[in-house]
């Protein structure tokens, strides 16, 4: 609960100036003495309100951005770029925070990076209890990184800023993606079951799951483009989330159907090299 405290003179004390003359202090020795003795009082205009943080002064600048100019992170980074260490230059005894969205902003970037970390965790755990293998897993994920490229390819296209709905769109990404080299990795592997050698599963794995990792990319693209063309206000903010999704999984299923045979390859090869 916020309570308010307010310490003031009696009515009879602090109704004339000279009463605040006689206002008393006290000196680092442990003396009172009046204010008039060390300070000369003159009447002008002057601030209403003190506000402190710590204990000591503090004053917030707000200020709009028109996001058809610029965007708030880039104000902020030319604030702190350019004007910022002029000003703390010349007076060294300034201190400075970044509060509100930006604030919020750095918090949710922290939050949302550890809960991925989680999540990379799980699916690795999953696809190695899956594959009975520590490093399939590593060829599946492999795809994600592209899956990223895809998503800021997106942006740059569409002309959308970057947003934490981005990273949101970003995350929820990977579990596409990780899905396309799952089918593609888990072929390989029946194939290799039914005594196909390394090189023949991995050129058959292609052109039989091709139609089905396309198709599912492609139905889930086309799928999130009437989110792209949206222009009302409601769904404004859910469109750079649309773009991760959206242009993340084409990119990352082509990479992927290149990739992750070759990948493959190369790993269980070195695999079988190692135990001859």
């Amino acid at each position: 609960d916020e309570v308010k405290v307010m310490l003031q003179y009696p009515d009879s004390e602090r109704s004339s100036i000279s009463d605040l003359e006689g206002f008393m202090i006290h000196t680092p020795l442990g003396l009172k003495i009046p204010i008039a003795q060390i300070a000369q009082l003159e009447l002008s205009n002057g601030i209403s309100t003190i506000q402190r943080k710590n204990r000591m002064r503090a004053i917030n600048i707000t200020a709009d951005v028109d996001l058809k100019v610029t965007t708030g992170n880039i104000v902020v980074s030319a604030i702190e770029n350019d004007i910022l260490p002029n000003i703390i230059k010349e007076l060294p005894s300034i201190q400075y925070t970044l509060e509100g969205e930006q604030q919020e902003q750095q918090q949710n970037l922290q939050s949302i990076g550890k809960n991925f970390l989680i999540a990379l965790i799980v699916v690795y755990t999953l696809l190695s209890i899956l594959f009975k293998s520590y490093f399939q897993p590593l060829v599946v994920m492999s795809a994600i990184p592209f899956g990223l490229t895809g998503a800021v390819i997106g942006h740059l296209i569409m002309g959308v800023n970057f947003s934490i709905m981005s990273l949101l769109g970003i995350i929820a990404l990977t579990g596409v993606v990780v899905n396309d080299s799952l089918v593609l990795v888990d072929f390989i592997n029946r194939y290799r079951r039914e005594g196909k050698s390394i090189h023949d599963a991995v050129l058959e794995s292609g052109p039989r799951r091709f139609r089905p990792i396309f198709l599912t990319s492609l139905t889930t693209f086309f799928g999130l483009v009437p989110l792209l063309l949206e222009k009302s206000v409601q769904a404004k903010f859910l469109i750079p989330m649309g773009i991760s999704l959206a242009f993340g999984v084409i990119f990352a299923t082509l990479i992927t159907l290149l990739l992750i045979p070759v990948l493959y390859m190369i790993i269980e090869q070195k695999l079988l090299k190692t135990e001859h």
